[in-house]
């Protein structure tokens, strides 16, 4: 017996063994016009996918989602940030576990093409570079400045360690590597390009490369690196046969790829939510693969930029984003199937081979509905602001050893003064207080710098900064640091300052009391479950902050809207008592809330 049960333990871990050999390699090539796999064309049907979007627990039913709208390819960016918080100090564990994520793609029997950046833009803050990089005025983002690739290298081979073995070569599933991403529209510095590359090979990705860029001339200049594939990004409110037209001016043999299809669009705050026709999504993928192009599906499912992950947008003005990243997606942030799934679908099975039958999608995940519930309990900011930093000049965030959250600035005032005071560079939200009143904010979507206050020699003047996402696309991109950088009251700058920093990074365990607190402050309430499920917590009422369920950071909502609710996966509940915190920067508001199965969308 005792050698028979010997028998069965060896067996089992033989067979243990043999279900983590590799898989057999393939080949993955440029032949003429065609990407080829074992030499033979493969057009590429991909969707965009982004693993610290989506909880771990719901990669895999993503996956199967998209493998039932009939893609045969998965692509995801690589987020230095999410992995290098601080400097030296990777995670690659849990949630953050990119590895897994594409070794289950391929257990799915999608094929993976990898975006590691450095940069990946992707309405992500700072657009995945870390904060941290800030701190050091001669570090030179995005440029070919040698300290800056150093820091780059270094995240580049602790990617590499851990997905390079998985390039299709190698028996794995990713069959091509993006180099930067989208370079074109930020500058034309080739040499920088060619940093990026070596860096990418360093890291031991021996496989296809190729780069992304818009279709005009002066993009693909500045972005492209002359022996790789040229993909090429655009949305449906463009006409892929033009877009396809420029890019046959550069490249006119192929082979040709859609690298971003924006069949959606993402939100920003104090806009209108983004929706975008189907059928103009439809008719555009219908004419790419019709002609044997490939493309990727931008978003295929956007999840949520949970915590401080959303980024910002800078064009005529600062456009921070929402914490949901639904983008209008054919699978919602939610994971359930849209009519957009369902046409999309269609198109793509009118082009695969005869025969070919889809699987049917798995089922939603079940939505559940939480009675309203109140918070009950409060506790002042001010409870949780670290030790003050002394200086005379107001210093910046990344300055003061912080790279999201809150900084309290505190200054004396010398005299008596009634009129503007003057704020520069406050990034992104200001609230401004003398001797605990609130004089007014100060918005930088709105490109205001002043509020008027009236004051006494002697009087506290405050500015409480709170910081949105570090802008991730375009020339504004390397220098946005936040907090508040100087003050003045009749133009003469405000000197002396105190600075209490408030990272946030978790909500006060205790010191919450029943008394009514005012200005900035946390509540604190919670409900019962007997069962969990996919929720959306309504925050129409609320003025601005930040909520935590059971500790984790479900990101930021705003009453300017469009976003009213805050998405709530199952795996962050439980049965019994869960705990709310609401961090709100605005006093004399609603302190209750409800879990809704849809999410809401509109103005305050």
């Amino acid at each position: 017996m005792i050698r028979f049960r010997l028998h069965v333990i060896v067996l089992a871990l033989l067979c243990g063994s043999a279900l983590r050999l590799p898989a057999a390699s393939h080949q993955f090539a440029i032949g003429g016009s065609d990407f080829l796999l074992d030499g033979k064309k493969l057009v590429i049907i991909s969707g965009e996918l982004h693993y610290p979007r989506v909880p771990r627990m719901y990669w895999r039913d993503r996956m199967r989602k998209m493998k039932a709208m009939g893609l045969n390819t998965l692509t995801t960016y690589v987020f230095w940030n999410a992995h290098e918080s601080e400097r030296g100090k990777f995670d690659f564990t849990g949630e953050l576990d990119v590895a897994e994520f594409v070794r289950t793609a391929q257990q799915e029997g999608l094929w993976v093409i990898l975006r590691p950046g450095p940069y990946v833009c992707a309405e992500w803050d700072l657009g995945g570079y870390p904060a941290w990089l800030l701190r050091d005025r001669e570090v030179h983002l995005r440029q070919n400045d040698p300290k800056f690739l150093a820091a780059a290298s270094a995240y580049m081979k602790q990617v590499g360690q851990r997905l390079a073995p998985l390039m299709v070569g190698h028996g794995g599933p990713i069959l091509m590597v993006q180099v930067e991403n989208e370079y074109g529209s930020f500058g034309s510095d080739h040499g920088y390009m060619e940093a990026v590359r070596k860096m990418i090979r360093a890291a031991g990705f021996d496989g296809q490369l190729y780069t992304a860029d818009g279709s005009s001339a002066k993009q693909l200049a500045g972005g492209t690196l002359p022996d790789l594939p040229a993909a090429i990004n655009f949305g449906n409110d463009q006409e892929p046969e033009k877009e396809f037209a420029n890019l046959a001016k550069e490249r006119p043999t192929g082979p040709w790829m859609c690298g971003e299809f924006w069949a959606g669009w993402f939100d920003t705050w104090g806009e209108k939510h983004a929706t975008t026709p189907v059928e103009r999504a439809a008719a555009a993928l219908d004419w790419m693969l019709g002609r044997g192009i490939s493309v990727s599906l931008y978003m295929i499912h956007g999840g949520t930029s949970f915590g401080f992950h959303a980024g910002a947008d800078f064009r005529k003005s600062y456009m921070p984003d929402t914490t949901s990243y639904d983008y209008d997606s054919p699978i919602d942030e939610a994971g359930r199937l849209t009519p957009k799934f369902t046409a999309l679908r269609d198109v793509i099975k009118r082009h695969l081979p005869e025969g070919t039958v889809l699987p049917e999608p798995p089922a939603a995940t079940a939505m559940i509905a939480i009675p309203r519930f109140e918070l009950k309990e409060s506790a002042a900011l001010a409870s949780v602001y670290g030790k003050a930093v002394r200086a005379q000049a107001p210093m910046a965030m990344e300055d003061l050893g912080q790279t999201h959250g809150l900084v309290l600035y505190r200054a004396k005032v010398a005299a008596d003064y009634r009129g503007e005071v003057e704020l520069e560079k406050v990034r992104d939200y200001g609230i401004v207080s003398v001797d605990g009143k609130v004089a007014g904010t100060v918005d930088r979507r709105l490109d205001q710098h002043a509020v008027t206050v009236e004051v006494k020699a002697g009087s506290t003047l405050e500015v409480l900064v709170d910081a949105m996402g570090h802008i991730n696309f375009g020339p504004e991109l390397p220098g946005d640091r936040k907090g508040l950088t100087a003050a003045r009251m009749g133009g003469a700058a405000i000197e002396g300052w105190e600075m209490f920093g408030v990272p946030l990074n978790a909500p006060p365990q205790s010191g919450y009391g029943a008394a009514k607190v005012e200005g900035a402050a946390f509540y604190r309430g919670g409900f019962e479950l007997g069962a969990v499920g996919d929720t959306y917590l309504t925050t129409g009422g609320w003025g601005k902050g930040y909520v935590w369920v059971n500790g984790h950071n479900l990101g930021r909502y705003w009453s300017v809207g469009p976003q009213q609710t805050l998405f709530v996966p199952a795996g962050w509940l439980k049965a019994g008592r869960n705990e709310v915190v609401v961090l709100d920067l605005e006093a004399g508001r609603v302190r209750a809330m409800e879990g809704v199965k849809a999410p809401v969308w509109g103005a305050k």
